[in-house]
């Protein structure tokens, strides 16, 4: 297609994945308060009348400031439901808008990826919330004695959304390597002789992604996406070592040569050729040389 086809069709992708979004956004607009406590029951939440909860030694008070701010806590809960449930929506245009330019097998690997992509999102955004006490206790655990914690909730769920949509986005990554691997871009020894490369690499956008300070939710991040690394370069392996069983110059480079068989093999129910009769004196002088 022309450029200008591939931008319309990409906006068509893009205004499906949107709508999808939005219908979700305002379905979950209508659960938002249930949505809003699901969101903080984390947070070691003061007891009536500011005391601590049995078994903790902090606590925090969560509060709202403005008037619209209760309108925009709304707004934002229900638009990261939407965009975590519209997950299968905006994976599958993605795949429809690449599908066109693949082959046959490379579509079939593609069905795979939108079968195991929705659940490596949702379990990235179910660790960010499963981690979410821990980090908050830590986090908490700075405060000295004597000083009331007091958290406002549009900050605590800015921090928590980014957290699940990081942890959703992040747990994409081994996907998209086996999918490279699969469709014949990287091979798994390539892929696996870049370990050390990927953990630094994996562990700076886990820094850099995590919208908190603290070093447990960078290492609850990048631990799993370096064990999903390792798996993603093992899966190429196999999937390489299958390549090779049936094409043996399958992992070659376009300007690398293959290699020659240079075997002769009989020839069934080939005529034999007998000895030339050696020219005659008499009839030598009858042939023309053209030498």
């Amino acid at each position: 297609m022309a450029l200008a086809d591939h931008l319309r069709e990409l906006r068509n992708r893009l205004v499906k994945s949107v709508l999808a979004i939005i219908v979700l956004t305002i379905v979950a607009a209508f659960y938002h308060r249930q949505l809003v406590d699901f969101l903080i029951k984390p947070l070691p939440a003061c007891e009536p009348g500011g005391t601590l909860p049995a078994g903790l030694k902090h606590c925090v008070e969560i509060s709202t400031i403005g008037l619209t701010t209760p309108f925009t806590v709304a707004l934002k809960v229900s638009l990261t439901a939407g965009v975590v449930a519209a997950t299968p929506v905006w994976l599958y245009q993605l795949w429809k808008f690449v599908a066109p330019g693949l082959h046959q097998h490379e579509k079939r690997y593609s069905v795979t990826f939108l079968a195991l992509g929705t659940p490596l999102f949702l379990a990235g955004a179910v660790l960010a919330y499963v981690i979410m006490p821990t980090t908050a206790m830590m986090l908490i655990s700075f405060i000295a004695d004597g000083v009331k914690a007091i958290v406002p909730v549009e900050t605590y769920l800015d921090l928590i959304t980014r957290m699940v949509l990081v942890f959703g986005l992040g747990f994409e990554l081994p996907l998209f390597l086996v999918m490279l691997n699969l469709i014949g871009i990287l091979s798994g020894k390539r892929l696996l002789g870049w370990w050390r490369g990927f953990v630094m690499g994996i562990t700076v956008f886990a820094a850099f992604a995590t919208p908190s300070t603290d070093p447990l939710s960078m290492l609850a991040l990048a631990a799993p996406l370096w064990l999903l690394y390792f798996l993603a370069a093992g899966i190429a392996l196999l999937n390489d070592r299958r390549k090779l069983a049936r094409n043996p110059d399958a992992l070659l480079d376009d300007e690398e040569a293959s290699q020659v068989d240079l075997t002769v093999d009989a020839v069934e129910d080939a005529e034999t050729v007998g000895a030339v009769e050696p020219v005659q004196a008499g009839r030598r002088d009858q042939i023309d040389d053209i030498t």
